[in-house]
């Protein structure tokens, strides 16, 4: 059985939710969505650890969302995140046990599909990295710092990436210790990976899996929470 790690940065502020408490933290349903976003996970088969990074000021609060969802045979960590989310995830690599797959996940993706998290572990499995994401149903235009269109990229080739994104371990290690030595920022984990020129599959997830941001967002995962009870 192949044993897994779920790191959720959670450090983020809410400032485009309009909200003084960062975006995990809000109530949706009858909990909060960082609450909301793990319940997905621990009926994963083989996931031994949950790591949540968050600010220093809701460290309690994310220890006692942990003590409450998570089962005893399974260990959760709460750890200061970093001023970053690429430093954060790098703060919670540090604590990471033996294990063979991390997994990274949006603390407010609360409805990400279990079979979908499953499909993206065996693909990381087989090729040492993949990501969850979903073809792109806009067209996309590349502009210049004046905002001249100068290209239409085919769509065929585009994909919105989501989350999770799952890793063999030791890669994923080495994508950020490397990433830290040369001062490369990401976007991503995915981006850490690929630089290295490493594999990353994409997984093929669905649009449910959005991104709570904006108060719409929040309204949506409302009235979805409603639909579900």
């Amino acid at each position: 059985m192949t044993t897994k790690t779920l790191i959720i940065p959670a450090a983020g502020a809410g400032s485009r939710m309009q909200k003084e408490i960062p975006k995990p933290f809000i109530e949706l349903g009858d909990c909060t969505i960082l609450e909301q976003t793990i319940r997905r996970f621990l009926s994963l088969e083989g996931l031994q650890q949950v790591v949540v990074a968050t600010s220093e000021s809701f460290l309690g609060r994310g220890r006692d969302i942990l003590d409450e969802v998570i089962p005893p045979q399974m260990q959760g960590l709460c750890i200061t995140g970093g001023e970053t989310r690429q430093e954060s995830i790098y703060n919670a690599l540090q604590k990471v046990s033996a294990i063979d797959l991390v997994m990274v996940h949006d603390a407010v993706r609360p409805f990400v599909k279990l079979q979908h998290i499953q499909n993206c572990c065996n693909a990381a499995e087989q090729y040492g990295g993949a990501v969850l994401g979903v073809p792109a149903k806009d067209t996309i235009k590349r502009i210049d710092d004046q905002q001249e269109i100068k290209e239409t990229p085919s769509r065929q080739y585009l994909w919105q990436t989501q989350t999770p994104q799952v890793f063999q371990k030791d890669l994923l290690v080495w994508a950020y210790q490397k990433a830290m030595e040369d001062g490369f920022t990401g976007t991503d984990d995915s981006s850490l990976v690929e630089r290295l020129n490493e594999t990353v599959k994409m997984v093929e997830g669905d649009r449910s899996n959005f991104k709570i941001t904006y108060p719409l967002d929040l309204e949506l995962a409302e009235l979805l929470i409603k639909e579900s009870e």
